[in-house]
């Protein structure tokens, strides 16, 4: 049975680095003898600018037929802030209800990480950032828009479904890593209503005897990624806290360049993207770094059950950052397909032990 995928590829370097990570993906299923079946769409700002179409909802039911999706980069500086991104990222994230956000954050190699004295040893964590509530899916107010008098609202809004469910899959995370150590990260002493986690959080840590705990307020665990990120192993978090400390965690392993993120809702199709921007500036250019969209479809092959190909994957991108033959994460240092076609003889190259 083949491996159904959904692509949109999206808007600047989106089609750029998404071509290199389905070059990987069939590279890892020629060796590895599954087989895929590809489907692109050609949804985002192009073609909003054609024909006033975002996300229709015929493509959109086909779509969730997939067994995942893979999303390239959106936006971009002719539509209207936030119109494609919510209308594509956000319909497919709320809509499919993909409610766990899933961000691993490991250094590869010492000389990524801008922490003195800080090496893999050290930035290996995985934050679980809840995806479908909070003030992002909450529609804006104005209030005498234009005045002095103005006043903009988005609240921050919580269910206890919805934590649960994100905070009892942190723990199932939490017990798959050798340190099975989850913090839960909040602001519960300023936004009163984060206090669903904190009482969540204490409920269902009963359940996991085995699990270590720890909560940070989120000020502080910014500074103790930054401090001593080896403290930190899983995290579980709210949607808009969530966006921030994994952006912050990006940098500790070498950049938005690398890093990817899992859209889950465990049993259900996955959506697998990179998490920085469009780049419009330089689309069309061969210059954008393509290993986080490589480093999201590796992480696809481990949802879709290839196991052995994601884990020779993910060995093969460290052997190439360690070994050096990867310089640089910088975008204009490699080629966008030079990378692709270094991923792609290393996979064939290596050997799991």
């Amino acid at each position: 049975m083949a491996h159904r995928i959904a692509v949109i590829a999206g808007d600047g370097i989106g089609p750029e680095v998404v071509a290199q990570g389905l070059r990987v993906l069939h590279a890892a299923a020629d060796r590895f003898g599954f087989e895929l079946e590809i489907t692109e769409y050609p949804y985002g700002t192009e073609h909003w600018l054609a024909t006033e179409e975002i996300l229709p909802d015929a493509p959109f039911a086909e779509i969730q037929q997939a067994d995942a999706i893979l999303l390239g980069a959106i936006g971009d500086p002719r539509a209207p802030v936030g119109l494609i991104e919510r209308g594509i990222i956000g319909r497919l994230r709320w809509d499919l209800d993909l409610y766990v956000n899933l961000r691993p954050i490991k250094l590869l190699d010492e000389r990524f990480c801008p922490l003195k004295g800080k090496g893999p040893a050290d930035v290996d964590m995985v934050i679980v950032r809840e995806n479908t509530e909070d003030a992002y899916v909450q529609e804006p107010s104005f209030e005498h828009q234009g005045t002095p008098e103005e006043v903009a609202s988005q609240p921050m809004s919580y269910t206890r479904k919805g934590t649960e469910r994100i905070i009892r899959y942190a723990f199932e995370v939490a017990m798959t890593r050798p340190r099975k150590h989850l913090t839960l990260i909040d602001k519960a002493n300023a936004v009163r209503a984060q206090d669903l986690y904190t009482r969540v959080f204490a409920e269902v840590a009963q359940e996991y005897p085995e699990v270590e705990t720890a909560h940070l307020y989120v000020d502080a665990a910014c500074m103790r990624m930054v401090e001593s990120p080896e403290s930190i192993d899983t995290a579980v978090t709210t949607n808009l806290f969530g966006d921030i400390v994994t952006d912050l965690g990006a940098m500790l392993q070498g950049g938005m360049g690398v890093a990817a993120s899992a859209n889950l809702h465990p049993g259900k199709l996955g959506l697998f993207e990179s998490v920085h921007g469009s780049f419009p500036q330089a689309a069309g250019k061969n210059i954008a770094n393509p290993l986080a969209t490589i480093n999201a479809c590796v992480m696809m092959l481990d949802y879709l059950g290839e196991k052995d190909a994601a884990a020779t994957a993910e060995a093969a991108i460290a052997e190439l950052l360690q070994g050096g033959r990867i310089r640089s994460l910088d975008v204009g240092e490699h080629r966008t397909d030079e990378i692709g076609d270094l991923v792609i003889d290393q996979l064939a190259a290596t050997s799991l032990a």
